[in-house]
């Protein structure tokens, strides 16, 4: 298990690339573009509402935000199925997913 001060730096991290990933990758489907950028907000918004070391204020339990995070997981990797993009970009939806899933 990763510790927790570790998870949430990566909580952080994840969340600012979720944010900045559609403009490096140009990623021009808007779906796609504003699901990452939806989930990078939530997750920074969600990581700083959680009782852990990273945590700005303690409203939220670990084991609920690891329950989001897997959700989140699970909706990146198959979003490029569900809605409709996989022929235009796939891959870092579902890295970044199964890589969520993982680290939680």
């Amino acid at each position: 298990m990763i510790p927790t001060k570790i998870h949430g730096y990566i909580d952080y991290l994840v969340g600012l690339f979720l944010i900045i990933i559609p403009f490096i990758l140009v990623i021009s489907n808007p779906t796609a573009k504003w699901l990452l950028i939806s989930l990078g907000v939530s997750t920074i918004f969600y990581s700083a509402i959680t009782d852990y070391e990273m945590g700005l204020v303690g409203i939220i339990p670990f084991k609920i935000h690891l329950f989001i995070d897997i959700l989140a997981g699970l909706l990146l990797a198959i979003s490029p199925w569900l809605f409709g993009f996989v022929d235009e970009i796939y891959l870092p939806f579902l890295i970044i997913g199964i890589g969520e899933i993982i680290i939680s």
